[in-house]
């Protein structure tokens, strides 16, 4: 039976990159309910963003079932009328953003959904107004800082009114004040979301839980403890680990 609050739900997914015996994905189990705020903080390496490329059915797994908004997704043709309903943020700007100027690529998504191009210009705009950007909308994106393309490719997530969200790093290249407009602006939404970040403090003020990754398969917060300590090291400067 479907449960009218499940969202997003992975059972047993396994996948592995064409070539490779590692799987980067391990019988791994997911479920993403409405009104759900869920944090992930794990290694660079250990699967997360091909994680949220599964749900968007780039990647194709290996065995395992996808569930969305309760309907079993198998073949390219079944995730094409849920992606619009999912906004993906992507760990790169630039796999993300292909007009010419910044309103042409917020405008994309709104006029893709059928609105006109009148309205699809007035919610582009009141999407680029909401992250303060836009004195952007003329600019030519590839002229833009890192920082300015990541939110140039949020406003056009986020112009399309997705029903959830899935954002990979999305304070890559961002200075405080605008993860702080961020933080802001995620917790005034009513949607439900997914949250990779490398950043505890940002990670922990947008969200209710934090998972993490290990082996393929998800570590929920009760099998976790993320914190904050402060020390020195003599070499402090090299990476190191903690155990």
């Amino acid at each position: 039976m479907f449960n009218n609050s499940s969202i997003i739900k992975l059972e047993d997914i396994c996948f592995s990159y064409l070539g490779s015996d590692t799987k980067v994905l391990d019988h791994l189990n997911l479920e993403i309910n409405k009104g759900d705020r869920i944090g992930m903080m794990a290694p660079n390496g250990s699967g997360k963003t091909t994680l949220l490329h599964t749900i968007m059915g780039l990647c194709k797994p290996d065995s395992g079932t996808i569930k969305v908004f309760g309907k079993v997704l198998n073949y390219e043709k079944d995730f094409l009328p849920v992606r619009s309903k999912i906004g993906l943020l992507f760990q790169d700007s630039d796999d993300q953003l292909f007009c010419p100027t910044v309103l042409d690529d917020v405008v994309f998504g709104p006029l893709n959904l059928g609105f006109s191009k009148n309205d699809a210009i007035d919610i582009a705009r009141k999407t680029l107004e909401r992250l303060g950007i836009l004195n952007f909308e003329k600019s030519i994106i590839h002229k833009l800082s890192g920082g300015q393309k990541r939110l140039v490719a949020l406003a056009s997530v986020l112009a399309m009114e997705p029903e959830v969200l899935l954002l990979d790093e999305p304070t890559a290249g961002l200075d405080n004040k605008v993860k702080k407009k961020l933080v802001h602006i995620l917790n005034s939404l009513d949607v439900s979301y997914f949250v990779i970040s490398h950043e505890f403090d940002f990670a922990n003020a947008v969200t209710d839980k934090i998972y993490s990754m290990e082996n393929g398969r998800i570590l929920r917060d009760d099998e976790i403890h993320i914190h904050h300590h402060e020390h020195v090291h003599k070499h402090g400067k090299h990476p190191h680990i903690h155990k």
